[in-house]
């Protein structure tokens, strides 16, 4: 698997807004939260290649996680991650997903609470 042979792709502090919490407060404004993604995959094709198709379009994940982001309404940072995680497992070279959701602020005297979960291709 890509894991083992360490080949990845990061995408870093994806800065969006959405709402995201289960208080009322927490639900009237949409808060900041910052995503971090490492989508796990075999880019040895692409190396030989140098041809988008052979390897995974991370641009159009952005853009497809800042849409689904920016019009969420979830509860829990957990389920905004697993949500993030669906979409970055879609394309068929992407084998696994880390992604870290932050959400500044959560916790007085706390910088950020985060959430971080891996998600593999065909795991339940």
């Amino acid at each position: 698997m890509a894991e083992q042979r360490g080949d990845r792709i990061h995408i870093r502090d994806l800065k969006l807004r959405c709402i995201v919490g289960v208080f009322s407060e927490e639900r009237r404004e949409k808060q900041d939260v910052t995503i971090q993604i490492t989508l796990f995959a075999d880019l040895r094709p692409s190396g030989r290649s140098d041809n988008l198709a052979d390897t995974v379009d991370y641009k159009a994940i952005k853009q497809q996680v800042v849409a689904m982001v920016e019009q969420s309404s979830f509860q829990l940072v957990e389920r905004l991650a697993q949500a993030i995680a669906d979409i970055c497992l879609a394309p068929p070279l992407v084998q696994a997903v880390q992604v870290t959701v932050e959400k500044p602020g959560a916790l007085r005297f706390a910088r950020t609470v985060s959430v971080e979960i891996t998600r593999r291709r065909n795991e339940g």
